[in-house]
């Protein structure tokens, strides 16, 4: 399943052929369509899930020097924000900030507001905290606007195969 997976290229993500990586992996998915919403909160509410099952997406920088960066793929709970101070001590980073658009949407494959969890470029590092995990299912918009899905946990580690590491801040926190 693997070989699916990586035979994706940034360029080549699409609602289509995310579908077409589920089906080859017997994932169980549902695909719900929505009007076209990118903001997790809004997104939610529309697809009609706990806002803690939704997952979000972030491309960040972790700079380890002035010169060298890393980028990761941090995908966290939608009620939480990503704990930048945790990755850059996971890399051994100096500082960590959010990618600018331009190089997120380059090393995800996806427009803004709809960037998947799944990570289909060398540069990019997947990780998930494992607080997402504890559900059964998981939602996020599926390369678009308008079309999320709904996947098992299960299949989702199966076809991602993520790092798992401690990488949000809880809700309380994330709300201040």
């Amino acid at each position: 399943m693997i070989e699916a997976i990586h035979s994706l290229q940034p360029a080549e993500v699409s609602y289509s052929a995310l579908i077409q990586m589920f089906d080859r992996g017997s994932a169980r998915y549902r695909v719900i369509h929505h009007p076209a919403e990118g903001r997790t909160v809004a997104a939610s509410l529309l697809r009609g899930h706990p806002l803690d099952a939704a997952a979000k997406s972030m491309v960040v920088r972790v700079r380890r020097d002035r010169r060298t960066a890393s980028y990761v793929l941090a995908v966290v709970p939608g009620d939480r924000r990503v704990d930048l101070d945790a990755l850059c001590e996971l890399f051994g980073g100096v500082r960590a900030d959010f990618a600018g658009t331009a190089t997120a949407e380059r090393l995800s494959g996806c427009v803004s507001g709809t960037i998947i969890p799944f990570s289909f470029h060398e540069e990019l590092e997947l990780i998930v905290d494992p607080s997402l995990l504890g559900h059964r299912e998981i939602f996020f918009n599926l390369a678009r606007l308008d079309r999320s899905v709904a996947l098992s946990v299960d299949d989702y580690m199966m076809l991602a195969q993520p790092r798992i590491e401690y990488v949000s801040l809880s809700p309380a926190l994330a709300s201040a």
